[in-house]
């Protein structure tokens, strides 16, 4: 096969050019270190992945990893191939893209990142609502509350209640939310007075261990001041719900998000407490440079920005 580019007559290697889709399998198993979780995500077998990364190698003449019982560790030569297979799938991604785009649709895949409490209480319902509009894409949302490296995990956009952001990554503001601190009627009518942060340090507070939260702290602000509130608690879990449970059943103060405890604070089953003091905690879709070049991604951000944007989640 040859191809007239620029002048010049391309002629394809006899031994044949890499597939797009062994560059993906190579990816995969570089990403994880191994073939098992390779598998999983790709909908393999590992006989399958371990089968594509000895092709590739055969096509490449090199060896692309180190083996060793428990872990996959790339060669030198397998960094270098890592870097020039992740440019081919970025290319062959933006030209796909493009030309579905230039015909009216979106295709490929997205994979979109969210804790589980907003993902589950709002995202998921977005997500639906676009899966409407773009029936072609292949969607898969995973909820984690652990902290996503979006250059290392795969994953295209990471949405985020958190003004603390990495600056090396792009963000989209979706809609403007705080913490509060609230608790329940019963347990302020049986608990000491509550008017001055000092007050905290006599009250149950209950503290959601999760991310990098420094724990038995809170940072509030009332705008002009920042103060680290430091806490008196016997009680604590990594689960908001956990923690908003807990509020409800009386035996403490939680710290939640506004779109959190809203039907709460309407039904009076929760009270909003030092409303003066608070935490900034917006709702972000976090992405790489990278990820912005993609138009399925750039048409799912700006779709969550005119979803979002129409919704109340913050309590003044």
């Amino acid at each position: 096969m040859k191809i007239l580019l620029a002048g010049k007559s391309y002629q394809k290697p006899l031994q044949g050019w890499p597939s797009v889709e062994d560059l993906y399998v190579f990816i995969s198993v570089a990403r994880y270190e191994g073939f098992g979780r390779a598998a999983t995500e790709l909908g393999q077998s590992p006989s399958y992945i371990s089968k594509r990364i000895a092709i590739l190698e055969k096509q490449l003449e090199t060896r692309l990893f180190f083996r060793t019982n428990r872990v996959m560790r790339l060669t030198p030569e397998g960094e270098k191939a890592l870097e020039g297979a992740l440019q081919v799938v970025n290319e062959m991604d933006s030209f796909l893209n493009n030309f579905q785009q230039w015909r009216g649709e979106l295709t490929g895949d997205l994979t979109v990142a969210c804790s589980f409490g907003f993902g589950q209480d709002y995202l998921s319902d977005a997500v639906a609502e676009f899966m409407a509009r773009h029936p072609s894409l292949n969607i898969k949302l995973i909820l984690t509350d652990r902290d996503i490296d979006l250059l290392q995990s795969g994953i295209d956009v990471d949405i985020r209640v958190s003004d603390d952001i990495n600056h090396s990554y792009i963000a989209k503001k979706l809609a403007a939310n705080r913490r509060i601190l609230c608790a329940s009627a019963e347990y302020l009518a049986q608990s000491p007075a509550l008017t001055t942060l000092d007050d905290l340090m006599d009250h149950s507070c209950l503290i959601i261990n999760e991310n990098n939260n420094t724990f038995g702290h809170w940072t509030l602000t009332d705008g002009e001041n920042k103060i680290v509130c430091r806490l008196n608690s016997h009680y604590s879990s990594n689960s908001g719900k956990v923690i908003l449970n807990w509020a409800l059943k009386s035996h403490g103060i939680a710290l939640r998000s506004a779109w959190d405890v809203s039907p709460y604070l309407t039904e009076n089953k929760l009270v909003h407490v030092l409303p003066q003091w608070y935490q900034e905690a917006n709702i972000w879709a976090v992405y790489t440079q990278r990820s912005s070049e993609s138009p399925r991604i750039k048409v799912f951000i700006d779709f969550l920005v005119e979803y979002f944007g129409g919704k109340n989640l913050f309590i003044s």
